[in-house]
C-alpha cells in the first residue's frame, strides 16, 4: 500500500493508492470520516486543511492527527471496559477545561467518560487522553503538492526536511506534561485514566512497571493502523493494554537514564583543551606597563 518515498500513508481518510469514488470525494471535498467536530478536516487551517492522518514510517502508517483514533469509537468503548462495570450506564464528553486550585486551567481533557444512574445523576466519571505523534521535517510541502496532482504514483524524495515522527518532542513536550499536571489532579482524585495511542509511540518510552487490571490506576491502550489490501484502507486495531500505576509510570517516564559519566568528562576534557589552546594572551596589567 506503500511506497518507501511518499510520506503520505493517508489522505483525508484514505490512502493515496485508494481511488475509490468515495475517496475521491473526501479529497475533493476535504471531509474527514473520523468523527471530526465538524464534517470538513480542520488540522492546521480551516480553510486549507493539512489533510495528512498519518505518515509511512519504516514501513507502517503512524497516527499523526489525534483525530484518526476517533474511528468507530473504538477509543470510547474500550476505555469504558476499563473505567466502568458492564451494567453501569455511561456516555463521553469532549474537550473538558480541567482547574487547579488557584482556578488556573491546567488544559482540556480530551475525553471524560461519565456513568449515571436511572434519575441521570452523575454517579462517576474518569479520563482519556488520545496523543497523536508530532513530526520532524515538512509535510505541508508533499501534501500540496500531491493534492495538486492526485497521482497515486506519488513520490517525494528522501533528504533534508523529509518528514517522520518525532517521538521524543512527543512525549517531552506533550504526553509526559498532560500526565503530570492533568494526570495529577485527577490522581488526587483517585479517578482512573487511560491513555490511547500508537504502540510504536509507546515502544520509544522507557519500560513502565505494570500491574494487573484491578490494581491500575491508568490504561494504555495501544493501536496500530492495519492494512486491509482489499479494500485499500486501513483499520484502527487495538493490539495491546498496558496497565500500570500513576506514580512508578509517571516516575520511570521522568526519570532519565545517565549515561556514562566518563564519557560526559572526555567532552569537558575536549572542549577545555580547545578554550587553552585558543586562548589570546593575557592583557598586561597596569602594573606591567609602569615596570616595564
Amino acid at each position: 500500500m506503500s511506497k518507501k518515498t511518499n510520506p503520505l500513508a493517508e489522505v483525508f481518510g484514505f490512502p493515496i493508492s485508494n481511488n475509490s469514488k468515495k475517496a475521491k470525494r473526501y479529497r475533493e471535498k476535504k471531509l474527514c470520516p473520523f468523527n471530526n467536530k465538524v464534517p470538513n478536516c480542520t488540522k492546521d487551517k480551516a480553510n486549507n486543511p493539512l489533510g495528512v492522518c498519518s505518515v509511512h514510517h519504516n514501513g507502517a502508517a503512524i497516527i499523526t492527527c489525534p483525530i484518526r483514533f476517533r474511528e468507530d469509537w473504538f477509543i470510547i468503548e474500550n476505555a469504558a471496559k476499563f473505567f466502568f462495570d458492564e451494567k453501569e450506564k455511561w456516555t463521553s464528553l469532549t474537550e473538558i477545561k480541567l482547574l487547579d486550585q488557584n482556578g488556573e486551567s491546567t488544559g482540556n481533557i480530551d475525553f471524560v467518560l461519565v456513568s449515571y444512574n436511572e434519575k441521570g445523576q452523575l454517579t462517576g466519571f474518569a479520563s482519556l487522553e488520545v496523543q497523536g505523534v508530532y513530526i520532524s521535517g515538512n509535510i505541508r510541502n508533499p501534501f500540496d503538492t500531491y493534492i495538486e496532482k492526485q497521482s497515486s504514483k506519488f513520490i517525494w524524495p528522501v533528504g533534508y526536511n523529509y518528514p517522520k515522527p518525532d517521538y521524543l518532542s512527543s512525549s517531552r513536550k506533550r504526553l509526559i506534561p498532560q500526565m503530570l499536571y492533568k494526570g495529577g489532579i485527577l490522581k488526587s482524585w483517585n479517578k482512573k485514566q487511560g491513555v490511547a495511542l500508537q504502540k510504536s509511540f509507546f515502544d520509544t518510552l522507557p519500560n513502565l512497571p505494570t500491574v494487573n487490571k484491578e490494581k491500575a490506576d491508568i490504561a494504555w491502550f495501544l493501536y496500530d493502523l492495519i492494512p486491509d489490501k482489499n479494500n485499500k484502507h486501513y483499520n484502527l486495531t487495538l493490539v495491546e493494554t498496558v496497565y500500570t500505576e500513576f506514580e512508578p509510570a509517571l516516575l520511570r517516564v521522568t526519570t532519565p537514564e545517565p549515561g556514562n559519566i566518563e564519557d560526559f568528562i572526555g567532552v569537558l576534557q575536549d572542549r577545555l583543551d580547545e578554550r587553552l589552546e585558543s586562548s589570546p594572551p593575557e592583557a598586561p596589567t597596569l602594573n606591567d606597563i609602569v615596570t616595564g
